[in-house]
Order: structure tokens, then C-alpha cells, then sequence
């Protein structure tokens, strides 16, 4: 499984979210790419304010901060 975080570095709430995703990864050992939107034109007229966003593909996880109920349960450990 691969997971996509649109972030910016300048970010608080990108830094923080990235940096909880790391035990999920551990423990799940999904890819995560990390995209800057300031980068990509097109992603930063996507995302702007919402980052930082975590997308499973095309499907929101969750945006702003980590979502802990929604991530378990996008990764099977509850539903």
C-alpha cells in the first residue's frame, strides 16, 4: 500500500502529522510518499489550505491533523 502526504515544509501540522504516521508505517509497513504542494502548481491549487492531507489514491484519509479512527480503520485494524 502506498500513501501520499501533500505537505508543505513550512508547515506545523505537516511536520506533526508526518511525524505520526511514522509508527503506523512501522507497524503497517505501507510506502508513504511526501509531496510538497508550494512544488506543483496543480497540487497546490487542489490542496492549499487543507494541507496537510493524507490520500489513500484518489480517497481522502484525512486532512489538518491525523485521524486515528479513520487511519485504523483504512488499514484494516478496526470496521
Amino acid at each position: 500500500m502506498k500513501l501520499t502526504l501533500y505537505f508543505r515544509e513550512y508547515c506545523s501540522l505537516c511536520h506533526q502529522m508526518l511525524a505520526e504516521l511514522k509508527p503506523w508505517q512501522d507497524r503497517h509497513g505501507f510506502e508513504l510518499e511526501v509531496l510538497d504542494v508550494d512544488a506543483d502548481p496543480v497540487l497546490e491549487a487542489r490542496f492549499n489550505e487543507l494541507v496537510p492531507v493524507l490520500m489513500d489514491g484518489e480517497q481522502e484519509i484525512c486532512h489538518w491533523h491525523l485521524d486515528i479512527p479513520a487511519l485504523a480503520a483504512h488499514l484494516g485494524e478496526i470496521g
